[in-house]
């Protein structure tokens, strides 16, 4: 995810990216991205914080939402209805009975 962060926010305008070892996990154990972005009060600042803020923010609830977060998904639900250039895939959670049935069914 890290890495499709830093394309987006690379293509929205990103001063810069960079793509670095993770804090907290341990060296070498996890990826994360980031962006720096020059603020200099032009038009195009304004429009480029826009898109950037809103794409990176919203990656993270997307994958939250899509790992069963509700509030997550709630969040995702209510800016679909107030942002119609908002588009996401939304998950479709499988109910266990299904679930443990196929999974039964393939041992």
């Amino acid at each position: 995810m890290a890495i499709h962060n830093v394309i987006g926010d690379s293509f929205r305008g990103a001063t810069s990216v960079s793509i670095h070892n993770g804090g907290g996990t341990g060296w070498g154990e996890s990826t994360n991205g980031g962006f720096l972005l020059v603020l200099d009060g032009s038009p195009d600042a304004t429009r480029r914080v826009k898109d950037m803020l809103h794409f990176d923010v919203f990656n993270g609830v997307a994958r939250r939402a899509w790992a069963g977060n509700d509030n997550a998904a709630k969040y995702v639900g209510d800016e679909q209805h107030h942002n119609a250039t908002f588009q996401l895939t939304n998950a479709h959670r499988v109910c266990d009975g299904i679930l443990d049935g196929a999974l039964a069914a393939d041992e």
